[in-house]
C-alpha cells in the first residue's frame, strides 16, 4: 500500500497509513500470473501444512509469537501470494482469513473495537465465544487478534477457527445495526456496511465448517 492510496480491509472503511496492505478475505482480487495454477495450489497446501505442524510441535512461545506477526515481517502481500488464491473451505484459505483479520484489526482497532460493541449485546453467543476482555476497546480488540491467531498453533486449531467466526459474527452483526442507525443521514455508507457486514457473515461460515473439518480430519 503507497502513502498516497488508501485501501479497504475486512471490516470496511480506508487504511492510508500502514503497510502492509491490509487484504481482506472476502473482497480479495486473485493476482495475476502464468504459473500452473496445480502447481500453485499443491504450494499453498504443503506451506499451511508445515506451517500448522511447525508451530504446533513447538512448544516455544518464541516461535509461536514469530508465527503470528509472520505478516507483520513479512508483508501480508506475501501472505497473500501463498494462499489467498486457495478454497475458503481448505487449510491454506482459512490460515488466509486467520492472518487477514488480524492484520485489518491490528491496523484499525477503535473502529473494530466500535463495530465489536456495536454488535455484542444482540451477538451475546458469538462474544462469548470470540473471548474478547471488557470493556472491548482498541487495545482489547489486538490482544483479541493475537490471541486468536496464536491459538491455532499452540492451543486446538478449531477453536481458533470458531472464535475468529465468532469475532466476524459479532463484528457484522455490530455494522448492520450502525448501517440501519445511519441509513437516513447517509445512505451510501449505510449499504457499505450492510455489504461488509454480509460478507463477514460469509467469512464466519467459511471458517465455522473449516473448524468442523479440521475435527474431522478432512481440512487440507
Amino acid at each position: 500500500m503507497s502513502e498516497q492510496a488508501g485501501t479497504s480491509s475486512p471490516y470496511g472503511g480506508s487504511n492510508r497509513h500502514h503497510k502492509p496492505k491490509p487484504f481482506a478475505p472476502m473482497d480479495f482480487e486473485p493476482f495475476a500470473g502464468g504459473a500452473d495454477p496445480a502447481r500453485v495450489s499443491e504450494a499453498a497446501h504443503l506451506a499451511a501444512q508445515a506451517l500448522v505442524r511447525h508451530g504446533r510441535d513447538s512448544d516455544d512461545p518464541v516461535i509461536t509469537e514469530r508465527l503470528v506477526k509472520l505478516a507483520d515481517e513479512q508483508g501480508l502481500d506475501a501472505i497473500a501470494e501463498m494462499w489467498a488464491e486457495s478454497p475458503a473451505r481448505s487449510l491454506p484459505g482459512a490460515l488466509w482469513r486467520l492472518y487477514a483479520l488480524r492484520a485489518a484489526t491490528v491496523q484499525d482497532p477503535e473502529r473494530i473495537s466500535v463495530y465489536f460493541r456495536a454488535g455484542r449485546e444482540t451477538a451475546q453467543v458469538s462474544n462469548v465465544v470470540a473471548g474478547a476482555a471488557e470493556p472491548p476497546g482498541a487495545e482489547e480488540m489486538r490482544a483479541m487478534a493475537d490471541a486468536i491467531l496464536s491459538g491455532a498453533f499452540d492451543g486446538d486449531f478449531d477453536v481458533a477457527l470458531e472464535r475468529s467466526a465468532a469475532f466476524c459474527r459479532v463484528v457484522a452483526l455490530g455494522q448492520a445495526t450502525l448501517a440501519d442507525g445511519a441509513e437516513h443521514a447517509n445512505e451510501a455508507h449505510a449499504s457499505k456496511l450492510t455489504r461488509n457486514s454480509h460478507q463477514l457473515v460469509k467469512t464466519a461460515e467459511d471458517l465455522e465448517h473449516a473448524a468442523n473439518a479440521w475435527r474431522l480430519g478432512e481440512l487440507d
